[in-house]
């Protein structure tokens, strides 16, 4: 059965996004942060997949569409908390998190194409990863890589093909991470309810602005 993973946190102020706070206050990165997400369970559950699963640190909300079943992140730094994610797959698993609203149903069910000894990998432009795909889940090949810093997406491959996959790429995207980010994707993907929040952010600021 192919499963379809989401990494998320829940959009709570001051959890969320801190680094768009350099421009958002934290109840506006929180909104952002909540749009991502319906964005991207929306486009999950548009994919052909056997389970859609969300893996969620925090509570769900009303921002949780039907048809996604939720498991709580287990503690422990990210990786251990990836590892976990594939740990409770039991067939080819496409995991992918919540910052990057711009992704499509076309993105993924690419992703899920994964035959035995190979693996997708989907490259952020932060040099981390957006997406990872393994034909054969298996947490030993994310478990021990350093998360969240330049190298992480250079790490995670060298570990897959040390693991003697083959790796497919899919394409570069930008993480939602600063506010340089959010403008890049929101231009990107106009149509998404992330890019209306960001236009409606602007609106408002630009309104204050005005008085």
């Amino acid at each position: 059965m192919t499963t379809l993973l989401v990494m998320a946190k829940e959009p709570v102020p001051g959890r969320v996004k801190t680094r768009l706070t350099s421009l958002y206050t934290p109840r506006e990165a929180a909104a952002l942060a909540e749009a991502a997400l319906i964005d991207t369970l929306e486009t999950v559950r548009a994919t052909p997949a056997g389970r859609r699963v969300l893996v969620l640190d925090g509570a769900p909300g009303r921002w949780l569409p039907p048809g996604i079943e939720v498991v709580p992140q287990v503690a422990g730094s990210l990786d251990i908390r990836l590892a976990a994610a594939f740990a409770d797959c039991s067939g080819p698993a496409l995991l992918i998190g919540m910052d990057t609203p711009q992704i499509t149903p076309g993105m993924l069910a690419d992703g899920l194409r994964l035959t035995p000894g190979r693996a997708v990998f989907g490259p952020a432009d932060d040099g981390g990863f957006w997406a990872l795909g393994l034909a054969e889940p298996d947490p030993d090949l994310v478990a021990g890589v350093p998360m969240s810093l330049a190298h992480t997406g250079a790490v995670q491959r060298l570990r897959l093909a040390e693991a003697g996959l083959s790796v497919r790429e899919l394409p570069r995207l930008t993480d939602v991470d600063t506010p340089r980010d959010a403008a890049l994707v929101a231009d990107g993907a106009p149509d998404t309810r992330f890019a209306a929040e960001v236009r409606r952010l602007a609106s408002l600021r630009a309104g204050a602005g005005a008085r």
